[in-house]
């Protein structure tokens, strides 16, 4: 053992425990427990290590060690392709699948919480080597908390107001509240879609939430968190029986309609509202300078 030695160890157990908080298997049974967890797990002591061993070859001017950080970025990278790889495989065996945006998101978010772990572990060695290991306890305890909020997003139920509406048919055509759905012409769907179909309204709180809850890709991971969370009534081939969310093009409002095997109108509006607000389908027009100026000059 050497100086190094307690630092480095502690560095690492840090960086692995942030790790496996941020690893949570939820209703969405994704990473899959046990042998998707252990990947991440086993990329989380990697990510660790070399956030750990940068300041001890900083402080012998080692500096060429340096360079694993930027083989480091290279292989996380990979994780995302991987993770973007499969489980655009196995959405096509959903019945409601998470969509590409969805995917995209899920991704990025395993990909940037490896170095999030790079820079827990950076720091808190550091914090032990330069003061002492109560300074890298509470710098530690401080980068659990900024993990846990970064990790956490912002929510569907931040952006919209939501409520149930009533499913009804004027001739062939399937209306959520008055925000028209889709056509169905034979009566047996009818009927199925009335008895187990349930509605609700999505109001934006304002223009941007407007312009990103018109985002194809949120509307299907609110279809597939809901589906997921509740069940859902179809089976393949089945079109007819497909939970579809259309917009109202005069107001911006969302219809959705779903058909969950659990019909709990309170629990589905939670499950809407805990869907999270996609990076990728973030849309900010109030930010555009004609929008902000009142035209271009």
């Amino acid at each position: 053992m050497n100086e190094y030695t307690m630092p480095v160890l502690f560095g690492v157990i840090v960086g692995v425990l942030t790790r496996l908080h941020m690893l949570r298997t939820d209703y969405r049974q994704y990473p899959t427990y046990l042998h998707g967890k252990i990947i991440h797990i086993a990329l989380g002591f990697i990510a660790a290590g070399l956030g750990t061993v940068a300041v001890p070859s900083i402080m012998e001017e080692d500096f060429t060690a340096i360079t694993f950080l930027t083989l480091a970025a290279s292989q996380f990278r990979d994780v995302r392709n991987m993770e973007r790889n499969t489980l655009t495989v196995l959405d096509g065996f959903e019945l409601v699948p998470r969509g590409s945006t969805y995917i995209e998101g899920i991704a990025i978010a395993f990909e940037s919480r490896n170095y999030l772990v790079i820079f827990t572990s950076l720091l808190t060695t550091f914090a032990y080597l330069t003061v002492n290991i109560y300074t890298a306890i509470i710098v530690g305890a401080i980068c659990f908390v900024i993990c846990r909020k970064l990790m956490a997003g912002s929510r569907i139920k931040d952006i919209v107001n939501i409520r149930s509406a009533d499913l009804h048919f004027e001739g062939a055509g399937l209306y959520v509240d008055d925000i028209y759905i889709m056509n169905i012409g034979i009566p047996d769907k009818q009927k199925a879609i009335l008895k187990y179909g349930l509605g609700f309204v999505l109001t934006p709180k304002n223009d941007n939430s407007k312009t990103t809850i018109a985002n194809l890709g949120q509307r299907q991971a609110i279809l597939h968190d809901v589906s997921t969370a509740l069940g859902v009534v179809r089976d393949s081939g089945e079109p007819s029986l497909v939970p579809l969310a259309k917009r109202d093009l005069d107001d911006g409002r969302l219809g959705v309609f779903v058909l969950p095997q659990e019909r709990d109108i309170e629990k589905a509006i939670r499950v809407i509202g805990e869907c999270p607000t996609l990076e990728n389908a973030i849309r900010m027009p109030s930010e555009a300078k004609a929008n902000r100026h009142g035209g271009i000059k």
